[in-house]
């Protein structure tokens, strides 16, 4: 994992944003996961309609304007809106992995597809590369790469 500096006080551990350095390997075989994943999930309409994440043609931006849309369709109808706003500043890194490897279950995917996820989650160690630096090698118990496919699936 490197760090890379978002801006602000770099004595400050948030100011920076975690880059994991992931195999090609591994990533390619994420998206292969992810696209077989999609056709299922599509196919048995698993997903909610209103899920943008993770969806070819769909990103935070649909989201927000589809959002904004609603707001102003119910405005110009003269009902209210209701709005919840709920932040997930840091909710990639709080994942828990059984909890996540669960879910996955629960929502019928693949007994072979979980045990894949889980062989690429159980006993993961992650290093920290600063200044040409290694850090010694941690157990992750929680947390998933932002750009794994199965990330957000578990909310």
């Amino acid at each position: 994992m490197v760090p890379i500096d978002k801006g602000g006080d770099r004595s400050v551990v948030t100011n920076y944003r975690p880059i994991s350095l992931t195999s090609v390997v591994c990533k390619q075989l994420e998206h292969v996961k992810a696209w077989h994943l999609r056709q299922v999930w599509h196919k048995n309409g698993w997903l909610y309609e209103g899920h943008h994440g993770f969806r070819p043609g769909y990103s935070c931006e649909s989201q927000v304007i589809t959002a904004c849309h609603d707001i102003t369709d119910s405005l110009d109808e003269g009902v209210g809106a209701d709005a919840i706003i709920i932040d997930f500043s840091k909710a990639f890194d709080l994942v828990p992995h059984d909890g996540l490897l669960m879910k996955l279950a629960a929502l019928g995917v693949e007994s072979s597809v979980v045990i894949w996820v889980r062989e690429f989650l159980v006993g993961h160690t992650q290093k920290v590369r600063l200044g040409g630096q290694l850090t010694k090698k941690v157990k992750v118990t929680s947390g998933v790469r932002k750009g794994a496919f199965w990330a957000h699936y578990y909310f």
